[in-house]
């Protein structure tokens, strides 16, 4: 099938005003003096050679990538692939061997302490797998933590803690605990202690990995519930492809410290870059991963079929409907309720079921 589908994002969504983030030619060397080998491995010295020969552990291999403002950007890969080591970059957890990572004109790399720690405490929160949260306070004592190292008095914080500690769905848990908590609720008020302190970057380390199947998918929907309305700049870690198709406005695939494929779920999905993201994808349910947006094709002249469909729609509930009202074509339509492209049933049962293709390089 040729691939004439039709993209519906941009212009009919609201410009995010929060920061992005831009992450240029980041090397990362683990050993005594990564300076002396950073330029032999950008001729070409690879990570088995380094750590052979010389001892050194090469963890991340000229990285650019660019985080979208107000977006959840995911970032997968398998154990060792470097995308741990990748998020503590952002908030100089790490310092790379060389390269750049720039926020709002500022390269974090190059701050000085104070500057870094001013950053980290009012610009960024985290949210780790392990939920990293005090055993000694309560679930509202935990959840001021973030504003305490702010320095806002208790008078300011305790209030803005119980609203998140409210949506976040713990209301009556305040005085509660972590040991008197289950996983999915400790992990509830690490992402309402992160979101107290109002940052605008979030950092979540497989913050939903620890968690039973059930709960995690549950906490799936929270954040994007919360991030619909919030529009933060996420960066969210996993190993999970179902979850990053599911979170992800944009997603990018590390292996061995590399970039594999940045993209859209849907442009990941239909076209992965080469054998290795084509094995990821190769099981997915395309079904209820695909959009009616990503099948459609182009608006023709005349008139357009009476059936309208969101552009985001699965193909499978595209499909169900279009089944119910006896159709073969429906337009597509934007947020905004504007023709994007016409879907045709034909396309959209190809699309569930076509083999997945590797992209040229």
């Amino acid at each position: 099938m040729t691939d004439t589908s039709v993209l519906i994002n941009d212009e009919d969504e609201a410009a995010p005003a929060g920061p992005g983030i831009e992450i240029k030619s980041l090397y990362k060397i683990f050993g005594p003096n990564p300076q002396k080998w950073i330029d032999c491995v950008k001729a070409g010295m690879s990570k088995e050679e380094l750590n052979r020969k010389h001892g050194h552990v090469l963890g991340l291999t000229d990285i650019s990538l660019e985080i979208p403002p107000g977006k959840i950007s995911v970032i997968m890969g398998l154990s060792g692939s470097g995308k741990s080591t990748l998020i503590r970059h952002i908030n100089g957890l790490i310092a790379p061997t060389v390269g750049e990572i720039v926020c709002d004109g500022a390269d974090i790399c190059q701050m000085s302490a104070k500057t870094l720690r001013q950053f980290r405490r009012s610009r960024t929160a985290m949210v780790f797998q392990k939920f990293a949260l005090l055993p000694h306070r309560t679930v509202l004592e935990n959840t001021c933590y973030g504003l305490d190292i702010q320095g806002v008095p208790r008078a300011t914080s305790e209030p803005v803690a119980r609203r998140w500690i409210t949506r976040v769905g713990l209301k009556g848990f305040e005085e509660s605990y972590p040991s008197q908590l289950s996983g999915g609720m400790q992990q509830r008020v690490g992402l309402a202690r992160a979101l107290a302190t109002d940052a605008d970057i979030l950092l979540m380390d497989e913050a939903f990995s620890a968690l039973d199947p059930l709960i995690r998918l549950d906490m799936q929907a929270v954040l994007l519930e919360l991030q619909q309305e919030l529009q933060k700049t996420i960066v969210f870690i996993t190993h999970d492809l179902d979850e990053a198709l599911r979170l992800g406005d944009r997603i990018a695939i590390l292996r061995d410290g590399k970039l594999e494929q940045v993209g859209t779920g849907q442009q990941i999905v239909q076209h992965p870059a080469n054998d290795y993201v084509s094995a990821f994808v190769r099981e997915v349910n395309r079904g209820r991963v695909l959009q009616a947006a990503t099948v459609a094709g182009p608006l023709p002249e005349g008139k357009l079929p009476a059936m309208t469909l969101p552009g985001k729609l699965v193909l499978e509930e595209a499909a169900r409907r279009m089944l119910d009202a006896g159709v073969l074509r429906a337009t597509v339509v934007s947020a905004r309720n504007r023709p994007r492209g016409v879907l045709e049933m034909a396309d959209l049962l190809s699309a569930m079921v076509q083999r997945t293709e590797t992209s040229p390089q």
